[in-house]
């Protein structure tokens, strides 16, 4: 409703305008459809500018502060140096000196806009309202690594509501996604449209702040996709969300925080106690004499003393210990009794 508001009054300023523009001495008496032709063309001028504001629903809020404070920048030199250049120049209210000027305007707002559109992502460390006035979820946003995405579960966070930060997806990742997808190994292949796949629900998710970034700084040209993951996140003061191993420990060499799914998932596992009973079906035998390996349902790794015995049955352990680490937890056990069941 205020939008439509807004127009109609943008409408009704435009008619009085041409309205106003027809009773003066601007325009000549003859020809008489001069008038009829002024009124048209202004009110549909701005009939055409709703029509192109609407057809631009989403409009980028960086993008359009990045034209206008390039124009108010580029207006603002033009005068400097019209005023440093004023003892060689023509007069000042002379034919020459008012195209010199438009021309130096052209070219200067010109220059300065690109170089704030090219720069927009930094932009916010330039002007610090452009980053107030822009909603951005969250503290630091979250860096978006090949592996998180290709494992999928990222999606199953963003539903769960506990992610309130925006996600970051630098084009060179999606670059990588791509060449797996292109893999001529099946595996690959799959993995790489997973991901391919699993960003897209990402991007259509309404709830989900997904950007995806273009731009690749000087220091990142030549540079490994890892580290540049990790230059991208230092320079946005954000932080990694991966399942590699070898990333997260170059991360935090490099001082910057490290989200791991892998820990995230063992932090929300049960906990498993020495003594505790637990009832596991082993399906393999272990890497030692008489060990048995069984999984629970959540996948973890249980190795069981004395089970090689009971392969495909259910037996009952006792929890002797339990090792945690990145890569996922184990649970150690004995065997107590005989098998459960085949």
């Amino acid at each position: 409703m205020p939008l439509l508001i807004l127009r109609l009054v943008f409408v009704m300023v435009a008619v009085g305008l041409s309205v106003r523009l027809i009773n003066s001495n601007v325009l000549a008496e003859d020809p008489e459809w001069l008038p009829i032709a002024v009124f048209g063309g202004i009110v549909g001028l701005a009939i055409a500018v709703i029509f192109v504001d609407r057809s631009l629903p989403r409009k980028r809020l960086d993008t359009i502060t990045a034209v206008y404070f390039g124009m108010i920048i580029g207006l603002f030199l033009t005068y400097v140096l019209k005023l440093a250049l004023s003892p060689v120049l023509p007069e000042p209210d002379s034919e020459a000196a008012q195209w010199t000027q438009l021309v130096l305007g052209m070219l200067l707002c010109y220059t300065c806009i690109s170089v704030l559109m090219q720069t927009k992502d930094d932009f916010r460390f330039i002007i610090p309202y452009v980053e107030f006035s822009k909603e951005v979820k969250g503290l630091k946003p979250l860096v978006l690594d090949t592996s998180v995405v290709i494992d999928g579960r990222i999606a199953d966070v963003v539903d769960t509501y506990i992610l309130d930060t925006q996600l970051i997806m630098p084009r060179f990742v999606i670059a990588e996604l791509q060449a797996i997808a292109d893999s001529s190994d099946k595996m690959r292949r799959s993995r790489g449209r997973r991901g391919l796949d699993i960003l897209n629900q990402l991007k259509n998710d309404s709830k989900v702040d997904l950007k995806i970034y273009d731009r690749e700084h000087p220091e990142m040209e030549g540079q490994p996709v890892d580290l540049k993951l990790v230059l991208l996140a230092k320079l946005l003061d954000g932080k990694i969300v991966t399942n590699d191993y070898n990333l997260n420990k170059v991360a935090k060499l490099h001082g910057v925080g490290v989200i791991n799914l892998n820990d995230v998932a063992n932090a929300l596992k049960p906990i498993c106690l020495p003594g505790e009973n637990l009832q596991v079906r082993i399906v393999k035998p272990g890497e030692e004499v008489g060990q048995g390996v069984g999984y629970l349902d959540d996948g973890t790794m249980v190795v069981v003393e004395g089970g090689r015995d009971y392969l495909n049955a259910q037996v009952d352990i006792t929890v002797t210990s339990v090792l945690q680490t990145s890569a996922g937890r184990m649970i150690f056990g004995r065997c107590l009794a005989q098998k459960v069941a085949s």
